[in-house]
């Protein structure tokens, strides 16, 4: 086969890695799903469709993936256009108690038990390592390679991140009416 002939469909049907179709197929299918990983990172409506427009760009356009890795490539995109666009990095000062609004969004995936409002209120890298390592079950090493910050600054801030929002639902729990 010449350097300039293009492969046949049928052909590309054989192919191990992930075409334009599987990507277009995985951004439809998982798209909310995709949406709120983005949001969650960012925290921001804009930046959220920015970061995800720019992951189904990355996986048309970039590096081959295997077929059956698609699904977490896609993922990893968004979370590589969210450190890109926000470069989160810890803060060392105290961290303030989650406070969160009255009217709150539930998160509705199995084991998630966690106010989205609560998340977001963290501070930017809590809130990268909270949804990296608890929700996609990213490991502290590959969380600390993709930031860029050590496996130690990853745990702590993993730490401040379970102690706020266990803060904050404990503050949910708190009913005013009953005392008295």
């Amino acid at each position: 086969m010449n350097a300039g002939t293009r492969i046949g469909p049928h052909e590309d049907k054989a192919s191990p890695y992930a075409n334009r179709e599987d990507f277009d197929r995985i951004f439809v299918e998982d798209f909310d799903e995709l949406y709120q990983l983005s949001f969650l990172l960012t925290g921001d409506q804009k930046k959220a469709e920015k970061c995800l427009v720019s992951g189904i760009e990355d996986c048309v356009n970039g590096n081959p993936a295997f077929k059956e890795w698609a699904r977490s490539w896609a993922k990893r995109t968004i979370v590589e256009n969210a450190i890109r666009e926000l470069k989160p990095r810890p803060n060392h000062s105290a961290s303030p108690i989650a406070i969160v609004s009255p009217y709150r969004q539930q998160s509705s995936g199995p084991g998630e038990h966690f106010s989205v409002d609560a998340v977001l209120v963290l501070e930017d890298f809590e809130r990268f390592v909270f949804v990296m390592s608890v929700l996609e079950h990213y490991s502290q090493r590959e969380c600390a390679l993709l930031l860029g910050r050590s496996i130690s600054e990853v745990r702590e801030a993993r730490g401040r991140a379970l102690e706020n929002l266990a803060a904050a639902r404990n503050l949910d729990s708190f009913t005013p009416e009953r005392s008295g």
